[in-house]
């Protein structure tokens, strides 16, 4: 009956996250949350962004030794949502064996769906399987399949991970996290902010209406130069975004 259910509801307010924390409920305030919401009047000053800026500077550090020795990095992105008997998941995963065969350090999300695969083809082939986990309110279970294992407070840290060590990224179909580092990465590459690395969609069916739209809409109202489109690349294959990335890594060597 209803009123034999337990009311569960989503905090809306930091009182009330700080509360769910306490009893030990499924909602955790993340350190980014912290940073990104506005301070308040009963802040203290050692509990001040000033003060946290240690912790972000120490996240950096510890990011860059760890990935230190990485050279050839390829980053997989893609739905954490995905599931095993997906083809999706099945390609994710030839796709970083794939990779791992052709001398690349495959480095994903280090969560479940479509990161799992891809770590876990690596992982199978007895090669580098790199999981750059992040904290989240809702615990994110990291994946079996890593060699090397880190784990992020901060998105942005995250992410300048992703983009230091990465020489390629492939995209596979996924949400506003997958679509986050896609856009990121073209808006460092236009801006020449980072090198020009290869940028690879996998699915033609899921990328079809968004290149569309890019190029319909966003390309005609010369928002972007026609130049731009040229920096992503989409296939099907596995062998051939794997070709594709170690063919023009070649050619800028």
């Amino acid at each position: 009956m209803k009123g034999d259910k337990k009311d569960s509801k989503v905090p809306k307010t930091i009182a009330e996250v700080k509360q769910e924390k306490e009893e030990k409920s499924f909602w955790r305030l993340t350190e980014d949350e912290i940073l990104l919401r506005s301070p308040e009047p009963t802040d203290s000053y050692y509990n001040s962004d000033s003060w946290r800026v240690f912790r972000i500077m120490s996240e950096f550090v510890s990011g860059f030794d760890s990935m230190a020795t990485v050279t050839r990095g390829v980053s997989v992105f893609g739905s954490a949502r995905t599931k095993e008997d997906d083809p999706y998941y099945q390609a994710a995963m030839e796709t970083g064996r794939l990779l791992a065969e052709a001398g690349f350090e495959v480095i994903t999300g280090g969560g479940p769906g479509i990161m799992e695969a891809a770590n876990r083809g690596a992982f199978l082939a007895g090669k580098t399987s790199i999981g750059c986990n992040i904290e989240l309110p809702m615990e994110q279970i990291p994946n079996p399949y890593q060699t090397k294992a880190l784990k992020f407070k901060y998105f942005f840290v995250r992410k300048t991970i992703f983009i230091k060590y990465s020489n390629a990224y492939i995209i596979f179909p996924g949400g506003f996290g997958t679509l986050d580092e896609l856009f990121e990465a073209l808006t460092l590459i236009q801006t020449r902010k980072i090198r020009n690395f290869p940028l690879v969609l996998f699915g033609s069916q899921y990328w079809r209406g968004l290149l569309s739209w890019i190029t319909s809409t966003v390309l005609k109202e010369k928002n972007i130069d026609p130049e731009d489109l040229g920096l992503i690349y989409l296939t099907d294959s596995p062998k051939d975004a794997v070709d594709f990335i170690a063919k023009v890594l070649e050619e800028s060597e």
